[in-house]
């Protein structure tokens, strides 16, 4: 009775997961993380500080 009582919640969770993928468009978050991922690098490549030179050997 304690593995079942302990598991309930997973069991549960995975059997509604299981059903919301395969009657509804869900999407993919791997690939929405990497989307977002992608445009905050093109944001900070836009907006970064410009690099110093070191114009001390001259």
């Amino acid at each position: 009775m304690g593995i079942i009582r302990s598991c309930f919640s997973f069991i549960a969770g995975t059997a509604c997961g299981v059903y919301l993928a395969q009657n509804y468009q869900v999407p993919n978050i791997v690939k929405l993380a990497d989307t977002a991922l992608f445009m905050a690098k093109i944001v900070e490549e836009k907006y970064r500080k410009p690099k110093k030179r070191d114009d001390d050997d001259a």
